[in-house]
């Protein structure tokens, strides 16, 4: 009977609760308390070994991005960052707090992320894009960590807020991607991100020569420098004032810097300025220099040594590339624009004429490496 009872009492009594489990805590994401006048016309520069990196950031499409990445840069949070993960050709990735330190790259990656929502808006994953970095199947999880564009990735649309934009150094962004990396992407060597400050956006630099009369245009003098020697050319601009105008424009910015001349045709014309040739790409600036032209055709004839401008089927379809005439050719009179001519380095015109050749293309490149802009004098 006392057995029952026990039993009975252990049927009847009830069983102790647990405690019920904490609830996650939602993530604390930030939200900007900055004033939207402390978001505008804001550009973040970036310093590296290899030169500097200017971002525009894009307020109106990601306030709470831009605000964090300024108060981030504000405490500097990115100096002695290092961009930890490059794809050659196709983007450099960094901003994580961890990779200040070189002894913990084993976790670079992993750090400054989940603290930001997914803001969505109308800019493109396009060249020279920046996007914040995203811990995988989460979109709302950004933070820190950004990547640059170095190629259009139409893929990713939608997928990662873009928050700024290069306004200059993209090349030096595309030189960072071909820093030789391991298969999962992990540069050889440490790319530090030594500084990273907030200015104001400067006011816009005005075009070089847009106000200068065919006149002054005529004044200059243009240096081509190559490989093979220079070559000082004479400016036209009472005949193609456009021609010399973008000539110049193009030479002064960095163009032609780099470019090579690709083509020889001997008893013919030698051929550069062609930005296929060239060894690294435009930053936006140059290549915002970069235009068709409509044609300019003059009277001057197609003699040695004049200088004029390449184009396609199309004689409105002249932007960079420019030709040296080697001897009198009279089925280019009228058909292409003269704007110059080489008055000084016509020995170099006979050393490019004479390089081996394998059909019109030189065996050995002939680098232009720039073309000077000499200012009249006083």
């Amino acid at each position: 009977m006392i057995v029952l009872l026990m039993l009975l009492g252990l049927a009847q009594a009830k069983p102790t609760p647990k405690p019920a489990p904490k609830p996650t805590a939602p993530p604390s994401f930030f939200v900007s308390t900055l004033p939207a006048a402390e978001l505008q016309n804001k550009q973040a520069v970036l310093e590296t070994a290899e030169g500097t990196i200017v971002l525009d950031l894009l307020a109106d499409a990601a306030p709470n991005h831009v605000a964090y990445f300024i108060t981030q840069a504000r405490a500097g949070a990115f100096d002695g960052t290092s961009f930890h993960r490059v794809i050659r050709m196709g983007m450099v990735q960094g901003g994580d707090p961890i990779s200040k330190d070189p002894s913990q790259q084993a976790k670079y990656g992993t750090g400054g992320l989940g603290v930001l929502r997914f803001e969505a808006s109308s800019e493109k994953l396009t060249r020279g894009a920046v996007a914040a970095v995203l811990i995988p199947g989460r979109r709302d999880s950004a933070g820190s960590q950004f990547f640059i564009l170095i190629a259009d990735q139409p893929s990713l649309e939608g997928q990662y807020t873009v928050f700024a934009r290069v306004a200059d150094g993209l090349p030096v962004a595309e030189k960072l991607s071909m820093t030789p990396a391991s298969a999962t992407n992990v540069p050889a060597e440490r790319i530090e991100l030594r500084k990273a400050h907030i200015r104001d956006t400067p006011a816009p630099e005005p075009e070089p020569f847009v106000s200068d009369t065919p006149e002054a245009l005529s004044k200059h003098r243009a240096v081509i420098e190559t490989s093979m020697g220079n070559m000082t050319v004479e400016l036209f601009a009472d005949r193609a004032p456009t021609h010399v105008r973008s000539f110049l424009r193009m030479a002064a910015s960095g163009v032609y810097d780099g470019t090579a001349f690709h083509r020889v045709a001997k008893g013919f014309v030698i051929q550069g300025g062609f930005l296929g040739s060239r060894r690294g790409a435009l930053d936006e600036r140059q290549q915002s220099f970069v235009r068709a032209m409509q044609p300019e055709f003059n009277p001057t004839p197609h003699d040695r040594g004049i200088l004029s401008m390449a184009h396609g089927d199309d004689p409105a379809s002249a932007t960079s590339s420019f030709f040296i005439v080697l001897a009198r050719n009279q089925g280019l009179d009228n058909q292409y624009t003269v704007f110059g001519r080489v008055i000084e380095g016509l020995d170099v015109i006979e050393k490019i004429e004479a390089v081996p050749v394998d059909g019109e293309a030189p065996v050995t490149r002939i680098e232009v490496t720039r073309v000077q802009v000499l200012k009249p004098g006083p």
